[in-house]
């Protein structure tokens, strides 16, 4: 028996029911082929703007939706890193977390031209604000803009920016006043300006079909409308963006749970061992219960928040929490199915040991747990008093 969501309207199961058989036609059946190619071609990237999952949050006038879902976000998060390989979701998502600031302070004229283009899937962009010796320690961005003549002149590094190796635009924290969060700015800056460059960041233990980057400031000349959104005060501007990666991250792992689940119980219907089927003996029988319990408080705990975002609250402590949770109990969750794979949860090409090796960007990526942690509990104010 499955439980049924008080959250699951028609339109949530239609919209499921469309990204599910594209997903089954289109992605499951290549993404090995992505993965050895480390790519996932651009119409692949085109068939899924068609399908809106780039334009939640954005005006219809500029591409997008014309609404916000987070249920829909969640849906689709669930099942882009479910497909099999969770680095897809990262190949064609970089666009995702840039939209954000572009929607809300890009000049009209880029919001007109380019952002219906992003959101279509025909170009890419990515935001960029980690940095080599910074990682989640925004107040300490090291890459600097001073103004120049009628324009601005960067200079920095930043790294591990997905989908930076192909993005055409790129949203840029960069310094512009004192040390703190309150003198960082945000620029929009194109691939082609002058004094930019970028390198792949090589090899990786997992989402092999995504792109990461390292890109390179060398007075790298933008004009005075590269600029976007208040000075000095660019990391309010992309503090709800965190909370979208971070909510898509929690929904991701669920998606990764349901994998291993469903490998893993195919397996053990299938492999015999001592004169019966592996999901007969009753010690692995176990294990599927505890790890479908691990997947239903994942997504109650989901809906619940989603629930909350819906009614226009923004539960920062919550989204912590539930992707700190999230990426344990997908830790559980995939060794528990390795050992029911046993030897062949070794072997390349299994699902579950691609899902074994992409835990730890997960945990790390958005947010590491610690991170997470020490933020939730401010938000929660149980420092206070």
């Amino acid at each position: 028996m499955t439980l049924k969501s008080p959250f699951m309207t028609p339109e949530r199961a239609e919209f499921r029911a469309n990204l599910e058989r594209f997903f089954a036609a289109e992605v499951r059946p290549n993404v090995e082929t992505w993965e050895a190619e480390r790519h996932v071609p651009h119409d692949i990237h085109e068939k899924l703007g068609a399908l809106g999952v780039f334009g939640f949050g954005v005006p219809e006038e500029y591409g997008g939706l014309g609404f916000d879902d987070p249920f829909l976000r969640c849906d689709y998060g669930e099942i882009s890193s479910g497909c099999g390989a969770s680095g897809f979701a990262a190949a064609v998502g970089g666009r995702v977390i840039s939209v954000g600031p572009m929607v809300r302070f890009a000049p009209e004229a880029f919001k007109r031209e380019v952002l219906p283009e992003i959101i279509a899937g025909r170009i890419g962009s990515a935001l960029a604000i980690t940095e080599p010796g910074g990682g989640s320690d925004v107040a300490n961005l090291q890459t600097r803009a001073e103004r120049r003549g009628n324009g601005w002149v960067l200079n920095g590094c930043k790294t591990f920016i997905t989908g930076g190796v192909e993005a055409d635009w790129f949203v840029v924290g960069a310094r512009t006043g004192g040390p703190g969060l309150a003198g960082i700015s945000l620029f929009l800056v194109p691939a082609e300006a002058p004094g930019f460059t970028r390198t792949s960041i090589g090899d990786k233990m997992g989402w092999h079909c995504s792109d990461q980057a390292t890109l390179y400031f060398d007075d790298c000349e933008l004009p005075a409308e590269a600029l976007i959104g208040p000075e000095n005060k660019g990391f309010l501007a992309i503090m709800g963006n965190f909370n979208y990666e971070r909510l898509g991250m929690t929904a991701g792992c669920l998606g990764m749970m349901r994998l291993c689940f469903t490998s893993a119980l195919d397996w053990a219907r299938e492999r015999r061992t001592f004169g019966k089927r592996l999901i007969d003996h009753q010690v692995i029988a176990h294990k599927f219960a505890e790890i479908s319990a691990r997947i239903d408080l994942t997504e109650a705990y989901l809906e619940r928040i989603c629930w909350t975002m819906a009614q226009g609250d923004m539960p920062v402590a919550e989204i912590c929490k539930a992707k700190v949770q999230a990426t344990k109990a997908l830790e559980f969750v995939a060794s528990e199915a390795m050992q029911i794979f046993g030897g062949a949860a070794y072997l390349r090409g299994n699902p579950v040991e691609r899902v074994w090796r992409e835990i730890k960007v997960m945990a790390i990526g958005g947010g590491s747990e610690e991170i997470l942690r020490d933020l939730a509990v401010r938000q929660m104010g149980v420092l206070e008093g």
